[in-house]
């Protein structure tokens, strides 16, 4: 489904501010997957997903998405097949348009509500009643006036109604509160399981990775250092994934924002 060949990147070459991103790194995610990945600041994780959505072009390397190679696709290209949503809420949707325009314009009707159907507004309707926040008696609000939570579930809907090749989330539960990341985290399982996505996700709960998904990642210095699936994924533990961390950086995971369980 996604392959990433000898991809590298590197960030201000040449200065004493250069940093090597990604190194030489070769993946394959399989169609289905449901990935998760973990790994200290700086590791490359966000960068790998910049990669992959086309924010740049890498130094080196190839990216395909099944048999397509994707590596000079420009990134509204790549949008249409690919899905993100990011850490802060206030991405992935206009705050000035409403609800049912957003969702229009995601769903490929370029948000003029005029160009709807009664079958598309019933669609929008529930999609966002599985939602259980009560937007689809809301479709006409501004979505500039959503609570974090409210704005990262229609975020994932857009995402997803028109199901990606590719579904990234970039930490997209960070930055809401435990109970609201909860629910965010519960509908984005869901989904994904309900449409057989393909996803990466980052996170910074270690918890979360073993329990979400079939396979996990550990990212270090631009690169993969640790990768289980199955029942290998299946029987780690936080302290496991912390001893494996060492053992492959010779160093302890050290990142505040790392939340253990």
């Amino acid at each position: 489904m996604l392959t990433l060949k000898n991809v590298t990147k590197t960030f201000n070459a040449g200065t004493v501010d250069e940093k090597i991103a990604l190194n030489d790194l070769s993946l394959h995610i399989n169609k289905g997957d449901f990935v998760t990945i973990i790994g200290s600041n700086g590791a490359g994780k966000s960068t790998l997903f910049n990669a992959i959505a086309g924010n740049f072009l890498t130094d080196s390397g190839n990216i395909f998405l099944g048999d397509t190679d994707i590596t000079l696709l420009s990134d509204h290209k790549r949008a249409k097949q690919i899905g993100r949503l990011f850490q802060d809420p206030m991405k992935g949707s206009a705050p000035g348009m409403t609800i049912e325009e957003n969702l229009a314009l995601a769903a490929g009707h370029g948000g003029w509500l005029s160009r709807l159907s009664r079958a598309d507004r019933e669609l929008f309707r529930e999609k966002l009643s599985e939602l259980n926040m009560g937007l689809e008696d809301r479709m006409s609000q501004k979505v500039g006036l959503l609570s974090g939570g409210q704005r990262q579930a229609l975020t994932l809907v857009m995402a997803t109604i028109n199901p990606p090749k590719i579904l990234l989330l970039d930490e997209h539960t960070a930055a809401l509160d435990p109970a609201t990341a909860e629910k965010v985290l519960d509908l984005t399982k869901k989904t994904v399981e309900r449409d057989n996505l393909t996803c990466l996700m980052i996170t910074h709960n270690m918890q979360s990775a073993i329990d979400l998904g079939n396979r996990i990642l550990m990212m270090e210095g631009g690169n993969v250092i640790y990768d289980a699936c199955g029942e290998e994924k299946k029987s780690l533990t936080v302290q496991d994934l912390l001893n494996k961390f060492k053992a492959a950086s010779g160093k302890g995971l050290d990142n505040d924002r790392m939340m253990l369980g």
